[in-house]
């Protein structure tokens, strides 16, 4: 049992200590190391979004004393580097030379596509902490893959679906040009379509390009009455600060990634943003409090959601191992226990759909003073579809 003197050694807060009292447990037969291979871009415009859900998996490890189901766990890091052309090599490194028992990645979707597919072929128990590529939990789903985020077209439809209720009509889309930018947007014009709102142009921009002059300039020309973005980490406050310089005044909306882990940086010019996502920093429930609490101690900056899913995605395996005594030769077992697990996440109520998706709260935001404050509940346990998915 892991007693709240351990927990205060490692810079869990005194308010923590009791919330995580529920996880402590007895040892279990398993012995050994378990070992997590972690596929993560830890440089480049994601690397901050990475470097949070690492956190969190240490923070959660940390808080069971170093161990999951009674056994220490070994994280073995690999940067993805957000370059899809990598990442067949670098996950087939984690299964077959290094030999992970469990796979955990990434944050970008070319990446966590191809090492999806990996993943299924090899039967490896995986977890996809941010990566929000449809199809993951659609057509390549599989028994052994979960995700622990969002799907881009879930959280798309649902930042369309307040932008109607705020009053839009007439909308221009900006983002990357990739599949997490066409989803996010596709699921958007979706939801902003069905609301009788019309959208007057897609702009898109080679990922992972941070020159937004002409689509600036662009959307000044076509007057549009709000304007909906994607872009995360780096790319986001760079378009932020170039938006609030263009003095455009036009309302800047988007999935919350286009200000999460950036709001202190951004300053002023991310004020009056509106984002729509599945967490906020000061959601009323226990669970949220002593993880704000232990994150904040630990790492002296508040948590964002990235730091969420990587919290989360240790929750759901820690429920797997348990389930098997930490055995991962039960893989059968292991993946039935997360497809069933059910728990309070600091984002609010948290279970996968049959395909192994979220389904989650989502909440309206705005940012002021460097801080995403929460205006409201925007949609309550909003699942994806599950096209495609032979589990579903």
């Amino acid at each position: 049992m892991i007693n709240r003197r351990h927990l205060l050694s490692m810079g869990v807060s005194a308010g923590a200590v009791s919330a995580f009292g529920s996880f402590a447990r007895p040892s279990y037969a398993q012995s050994g190391s378990l070992k997590i291979g972690i596929l993560l871009p830890f440089s480049g415009t994601y690397a901050p979004l990475g470097e949070a859900i690492m956190r969190s998996l240490e923070l959660y490890t940390n808080s069971h004393g170093g161990k999951l189901a009674g056994r220490e766990v070994s994280f073995v890091k690999v940067d993805d580097e957000s370059a899809p052309p990598k990442a067949t090599e670098l996950t087939t490194k984690l299964i077959k030379g290094e030999k992970a028992d469990i796979l955990i990645g990434t944050v970008h979707s070319g990446v966590a596509m191809a090492m999806v597919k990996i993943a299924r072929e090899d039967g490896i128990p995986t977890i996809v902490p941010n990566a929000g590529a449809d199809i993951i939990t659609r057509a390549m789903c599989a028994e052994n893959v979960f995700r622990t985020s969002f799907a881009n077209s879930q959280i798309g439809r649902a930042t369309g679906d307040s932008m109607i209720k705020a009053g839009h009509k007439k909308a221009v889309t900006v983002s990357w040009k990739y599949a997490a930018g066409e989803e996010m947007v596709g699921g958007f014009k979706k939801a902003f379509a069905a609301g009788k709102g019309e959208v007057l142009k897609d702009i898109t921009i080679p990922f992972p390009d941070v020159e937004f002059q002409s689509a600036l300039a662009e959307i000044a020309s076509l007057k549009p009455d709000c304007v909906y973005v994607f872009f995360s980490g780096g790319g986001a406050l760079k378009f932020i600060k170039d938006y609030a310089a263009a003095k455009l005044g036009i309302p800047l909306w988007g999935p919350g990634f286009l200000t999460d882990g950036v709001e202190a940086e951004a300053g002023a010019a991310g004020d009056g943003i509106k984002t729509v996502l599945h967490y906020v920093g000061d959601l009323d429930n226990p669970e949220n409090k002593a993880f704000v609490a232990a994150f904040q101690q630990a790492y002296k900056i508040p948590p964002d959601v990235f730091a969420v899913q990587g919290w989360d995605a240790a929750h759901l395996l820690d429920i797997g191992l348990k389930a098997v005594d930490g055995d991962t030769a039960k893989r059968t077992q292991l993946n039935a226990a997360m497809a069933a697990a059910s728990f309070n996440s600091p984002r609010g109520p948290f279970k996968l759909s049959s395909a192994h998706n979220p389904v989650q709260n989502f909440y309206l935001r705005e940012l002021k003073g460097g801080k995403n404050n929460y205006l409201g509940l925007a949609a309550a346990a909003i699942a994806d579809d599950t096209v495609g998915c032979k589990l579903a």
